[in-house]
């Protein structure tokens, strides 16, 4: 009897560990919702810097990332931001770019000018919107 119950325990053990090997070979998709809503130049160069140093940790075919700007953060997405020709590279990465709506209505009222995005970037209603959907599709949030 001894001997059946310490088979038992042995085969359990195998099929454990190799359940386990499998779960840690299979890659995760990580998925990531960076906020931008502040016109500060080192803030959103940081935003860029987390979603470059994301894909080189994970792979690019292992993170979904997605940067959604709001309110004075649009500049990012600008054809006249510091950050214009980054940002379009970026896009070009699997990297997602999304543009607040209402912000680019609200600036374009209040200042009579054309608001013009980067190729790449989408736009989306509302900026906070698009995060909380993110976010509920269980990508993880990000402020820089």
């Amino acid at each position: 009897m001894k001997k059946f119950f310490k088979m038992v325990l042995i085969m359990l053990f195998i099929s454990f560990t190799s359940v386990n090997a499998q779960d840690e070979s299979e890659e995760k998709i990580h998925k990531v919702v960076i906020q931008v809503s502040t016109d500060d130049l080192r803030t959103q160069n940081i935003a860029l810097n987390n979603a470059v140093n994301l894909q080189k940790l994970y792979g690019l075919d292992n993170v979904e990332i997605e940067i959604v700007a709001y309110g004075p953060g649009l500049t990012l997405l600008t054809t006249k931001g510091i950050h214009n020709k980054r940002v379009e590279s970026l896009a070009l990465q699997n990297i997602e770019f999304s543009a607040c709506s209402n912000t680019i209505k609200n600036i374009e009222r209040k200042f009579g000018t054309k608001i013009v995005l980067l190729d790449g970037v989408q736009t989306v209603t509302a900026g906070v919107a698009r995060i909380i959907e993110l976010q509920e599709e269980g990508y993880s949030y990000i402020r820089p």
